[in-house]
């Protein structure tokens, strides 16, 4: 080939999305900085960068402590925030008038930051767009510093805002992409970078309206940002850069053993997600579900480890279960007893009712006769979750003496996901392995997709069931381990592999 005709080979493009604790310092940083200049000498790249770890978390109680009017609080965040980043340009850029300039960059948003929170303190109020944009601060942060740093390894880098790329409605908190309008933007922006060999550095977790309203996209919003971005521009594969090796076959914190999944379908990733696998925000897989865009999960600090693959089918000689996942902070509301009987359309007024106060219902179980139905909601969720059922139903159980609408907050789901399953004795196996260990089950559901088999246990039986499932099915690595010990303290912390989860921050 000559050298004229491999100058108009096309490159692949990549997109690459580094967490919080990837981020979270000079030295991760650095790492994060060999990965990408490794990555732009075959591949054109867009980087998606989170805030920070801990950071958003920090920016949320600067703004609810400005919410409550303690600004000596709110004072004493900011400086703290300051120093951590002051800390990082210092070792990061070593040319003074780029390290001037962003110094200046980054002290112009934490004014802004300041401004925000004192006009929240003023008028003791906290607005959903307020909060949103306290919140994001962390990534417009970020994304010129890591630009910068690239710029000082020799790629040429930019700073890009994603409220210039990413069109949302307005629900601040939990905005949704508009993947049309989004698309245009991404091509007419970011493409002429990427012709010129720029590495565009955007902010994950934001978007904004067509009127250019800030809004965010959840928490963990920055793993939704890099596939949006990815179907946007027609990406050939994304990659989420973590601090785990991948999704795992369970929680390797509760069940020895638990490795790596090579290769996954992106129903069964959806599935894991959705029920606790904080590796992976749960709308990450929407955006490019229709494109068939390769996912993968790397871990930022062991980038020679292949981490997990996730296509549209996952391996084609595919079959049984995947992985165990389980999700704690929940609870349990049931709507049973005598007094239900009889009472009209119960299962569409309890859905209808849920809805109307925005539960996002995890696992719902009923009997035939629809005199007994238990639904598992979030534990945020769950007190106004049971008064409004409790209202909804006032009239008709007006005259039972027994409280018939109840909560229970001492319950786990555990979820066994796989492809196939309803055809291989899944379900039988599963529940023989608890039976052994003599644990009870309060709840079951199969979800129609074959994909996953969940139940409601106990919060002190939760790490025996990961541990006696695990060993049924053969995941990970088989070890002669001994069964752990039920514990009561697990907090739901504990059950979140992956510091870059949610629990770590927010973006």
């Amino acid at each position: 080939m000559t050298g004229q005709s491999s100058k108009n080979v096309k490159k692949p493009l990549r997109i690459m999305k580094f967490g919080g604790t990837s981020v979270g310092d000079a030295a991760s940083i650095q790492k994060v900085l060999a990965i990408i200049c490794d990555a732009s000498r075959p591949s054109d790249l867009v980087v998606v960068v989170s805030a920070m770890s801990g950071v958003t978390n920090k920016l949320v109680e600067a703004a609810t402590q400005s919410e409550a009017g303690n600004r000596d609080e709110v004072k004493i965040i900011f400086e703290d925030l300051r120093q951590r980043h002051r800390a990082a340009i210092q070792n990061l850029i070593l040319s003074a008038p780029a390290r001037g300039r962003i110094n200046r960059e980054v002290e112009q948003i934490f004014q802004e930051g300041e401004r925000l929170c004192q006009g929240t303190a003023l008028l003791r109020e906290l607005t959903l767009r307020a909060r949103d944009a306290i919140s994001s601060l962390g990534e417009r942060l970020s994304a010129p510093l890591i630009a910068a740093a690239l710029t000082e390894c020799g790629v040429a880098s930019a700073a890009i805002a994603a409220t210039e790329l990413i069109q949302t409605d307005c629900c601040h908190g939990a905005a949704d992409p508009q993947m049309d309008a989004t698309a245009e933007r991404c091509q007419t922006r970011l493409r002429p970078l990427l012709e010129k060999n720029v590495v565009p550095v955007v902010t994950g977790f934001i978007g904004a309206t067509a009127e250019g309203v800030l809004t965010t996209l959840g928490r963990g919003g920055s793993d939704y940002s890099a596939t949006i971005l990815g179907a946007a521009l027609g990406a050939d594969e994304v990659t989420i850069w973590t601090d785990v090796d991948g999704l795992m076959t369970a929680d390797p914190r509760l069940v020895p053993g638990a490795a790596t999944i090579p290769e996954i379908s992106y129903r069964e990733a959806a599935e894991l997600a959705h029920f606790g696998a904080k590796v992976l925000h749960p709308k990450t897989l929407s955006a490019v579900t229709q494109c068939g865009i390769p996912l993968w999960i790397r871990n930022t600090f062991a980038p020679a480890q292949p981490g997990t693959r996730i296509t549209p089918c996952g391996p084609v000689t595919d079959g049984g279960v995947k992985g165990l996942t389980a999700i704690s902070d929940v609870a349990l509301i049931s709507v049973s007893g005598p007094g239900i009987v009889g009472v009209p359309d119960v299962l569409g007024r309890t859905f209808a009712t849920t809805a109307a106060v925005r539960a996002n219902v995890l696992l719902i179980s009923q009997s035939s006769s629809q005199n007994d139905i238990c639904l598992v909601v979030p534990a945020a969720v769950a007190e106004r979750t049971l008064e409004a059922l409790r209202r909804e139903f006032a009239q008709d159980l007006a005259h039972e003496k027994v409280e018939h609408i109840t909560i229970d907050p001492t319950v786990a789901i555990v979820t066994v996901v796989g492809k196939n399953m309803r055809g291989s004795a899944t379900v039988g196996r599963t529940f023989t392995a608890l039976g052994r260990e003599n644990l009870n089950l309060v709840a079951i559901a199969q979800g129609s997709s074959e994909c996953n088999i969940s139940f409601v246990v106990s919060k002190q039986d939760v790490r025996a069931a990961l541990d006696a499932t695990h060993r049924e099915f053969g995941l990970g690595v088989l070890e002669s381990l001994p069964l752990p010990v039920r514990s009561a303290s697990l907090t739901p912390e504990a059950w979140d592999y992956g510091s870059e989860s949610r629990t770590a921050n927010a973006g």
